[in-house]
């Protein structure tokens, strides 16, 4: 199984297999617009813009499951990152990533990656603490933990690398790599 093997919602309620995005590098994330991390859809539309060209897009999906901060109807979410960050990616239907109610590509990517921790920054040890207090056993399981947790899938539809909100820094490096 890999990413190619999934279908999708667009923000308009359309079926997308995500077999369209055959050999490009990809980045799947889930996202919110209330969030302390949302600035990061500047540096996503940068890179973006930057290694699109090169075979590269990012397939944002925007959910409402942490702290309830992607409130709003799908064309609101839409409206809100293209006038705000300029956002030219995919963006997708709202879904869940955890639970009952998660869609499947969010359980084959949480199945098949291990969560490795926020990092040492003020800002990881908050989240830490707030992630800590929704699921004690947070460290031991692939769930998403927060809104902006990154994905990378490789040009044959399998998972690379899995990086938290708090690991902006690597990631333009690791999709360079594969790219």
């Amino acid at each position: 199984m890999n990413i190619y093997d999934f279908t999708v919602k667009d923000r308009n309620g359309n079926d997308i297999s995500l077999s369209e995005y055959k050999r490009k590098v990809l980045l799947v994330v889930n996202t919110a617009t209330g969030c302390g991390f949302t600035p990061q859809y500047k540096e996503l539309q940068e890179i973006y813009e930057e290694l699109k060209d090169k075979g590269f897009e990012i397939l944002d999906f925007p959910c409402n499951q942490f702290g309830e901060q992607a409130k709003g109807s799908d064309e609101e979410i839409h409206t809100f990152c293209t006038g705000r960050f300029g956002i030219t990616f995919p963006q997708f239907a709202k879904v869940d990533v955890n639970g009952d109610n998660a869609i499947p590509l969010f359980k084959w990517l949480t199945e098949n990656t291990k969560f490795n921790g926020f990092g040492m920054s003020p800002m990881s040890l908050i989240l830490s603490g707030v992630v800590k207090k929704q699921d004690k056993n947070y460290k031991n399981n692939g769930n998403v933990k927060w809104n902006f947790t990154k994905f990378l899938i490789d040009r044959n539809g399998e998972i690379v690398a899995r990086f938290e909100p708090t690991d902006m820094k690597k990631l333009k490096k690791a999709i360079e790599e594969i790219l």
